[in-house]
């Protein structure tokens, strides 16, 4: 379980594999021998990290698979590269972090699984004040439960649902300290995107849909 305030930006050092070979950053096949997915080396800050934790990479909780100096390895498996962004990463890529929450943290965004529901697309970002306006084009799962000032996790990010533009449209409000202190104030339109829809919403959705 996460928060959505992202603690690092890390950077994609190495994308191999899980076999071994490096790669470029296709997506390679699976196998029954188990050697599917890829491994991504992380450059990041954080100290006491251990073989196991669960930590958020762009939004997507991943196991850490080996503690390296400056950094960790994660194994990305197919399934999880079915649904994200990673088999496009390449080696130099940002990516926003967030280690798994401890119980009596301050909750200061809200209750992200870290189970991507779907990939969006940036449509306009506009400059209003200090704020930037990103209108983000969502899958239909995710724009169901979006609310205007509900939350969303976007790459990673706990974001409040500025307004529903249109029907396949959510819009969310980056304030100065997420511009420069995640990899979202490089959005531009074109660009693909983590989604999370908030998860007190999915469950809301599928009580109302369970029969009485």
């Amino acid at each position: 379980m996460f928060t959505g305030i992202v603690t690092a930006v890390g950077r994609v050092t190495r994308v191999e594999r899980a076999s071994g070979k490096e790669t470029a950053g296709n997506r390679p096949p699976g196998g029954e021998d188990g050697t599917g997915g890829i491994r991504l080396t992380i450059r990041a800050p954080y100290r006491g990290l251990r073989r196991g934790e669960s930590i958020a990479v762009s939004g997507v909780c991943l196991t850490v698979e080996r503690v390296v100096s400056g950094g960790f390895t994660v194994r990305v498996v197919e399934t999880t590269l079915e649904r994200t962004l990673f088999g496009a990463y390449r080696r130099g890529r940002r990516v926003n972090l967030e280690r798994a929450l401890r119980a009596g943290d301050r909750l200061g965004g809200h209750f992200v699984q870290g189970h991507v529901d779907g990939v969006g697309v940036v449509e306009r970002v506009e400059r209003r004040g200090d704020a930037l306006l990103c209108d983000v084009r969502v899958p239909p799962a995710v724009r169901r439960v979006a609310i205007p000032l509900g939350s969303i996790a976007v790459d990673g990010v706990s974001l409040t649902i500025n307004a529903l533009p249109g029907p396949e449209t959510v819009q969310v409000s980056l304030v100065p300290h997420t511009v420069r202190h995640t990899t979202l104030g490089a959005l531009r339109a074109g660009d693909a995107v983590h989604l999370e829809a908030d998860v007190l919403g999915k469950y809301v959705q599928a009580l109302c849909r369970s029969p009485a």
